[in-house]
């Protein structure tokens, strides 16, 4: 009887990692291109910043919400977890574009408020689904980070500003707009980087033996 139910929740992991596993690899599109162009551009002002910010929860937030709908069981609560995340990450890419103009202040409220709700939920979602779903692991992580987010974007002072020279030789200001928009940039390479590994951890996992033995198609 053990075995039985061991071969039948492995088949069930299997089944939701082959359904399941693009959705991280998407994921992982809108944070790579955006960290890209924070690396490589000169331009760190706040309002930059919130745009960038915005595109990638605009596309964010329609992965999820398609996550939601056609790749999560039906009448999961993870399901409408990811889905109550989905709505608040386009909410906030909605906040960020409108708000570009705003300056720092806007560019800090969006991102920490985007970071603590979805942070928090993705955290939950994972905690709640341990020994339940082959993702918990991964929704907890993300949680983790995107929480660590807020951290640091909390922890930063406004006011920032230090000149550079002398051994750095760079002249110029870091300030604090410098600072959070490097640490958005930051925080989407690691979640690409992390997204890409386990959409294609899942998209191996599903290669798992069926209860007869015979391998899964």
């Amino acid at each position: 009887m053990s075995d039985t139910v061991d071969d039948a929740t492995t088949v069930n992991d299997a089944t939701q990692r082959a359904r399941y596993w693009p959705i991280p690899i998407l994921r992982a599109v809108p944070a790579a291109v955006v960290a890209l162009v924070i690396t490589f551009s000169t331009n760190h002002a706040a309002g930059y910043g919130l745009l960038l910010f915005g595109a990638f929860a605009l596309v964010e937030g329609l992965v999820l919400l398609f996550g939601g709908i056609a790749r999560l069981p039906l009448d999961g609560r993870s399901r409408r977890t990811t889905l109550l995340q989905a709505v608040i990450t386009l909410l906030a890419a909605v906040a960020g574009i409108a708000l570009n103009g705003f300056g720092l202040p806007a560019f800090i409220t969006v991102v920490v408020a985007f970071a603590v709700l979805t942070g928090a939920l993705e955290l939950s979602q994972g905690l709640r689904a341990r020994r339940r779903s082959p993702f918990a692991r991964d929704w907890t992580t993300m949680g983790a980070i995107t929480l660590l987010l807020a951290v640091a974007f909390l922890v930063t002072p406004p006011d920032y500003s230090r000149q550079l020279g002398g051994v750095e030789q760079v002249t110029g200001t870091l300030d604090a707009s410098i600072v959070l928009v490097g640490l958005l940039g930051a925080y989407l390479a690691i979640t690409a980087v992390f997204h890409v590994i386990a959409g294609l951890s899942h998209k191996w996992g599903t290669a798992t033996p069926a209860p007869d033995g015979a391998p899964l198609a």
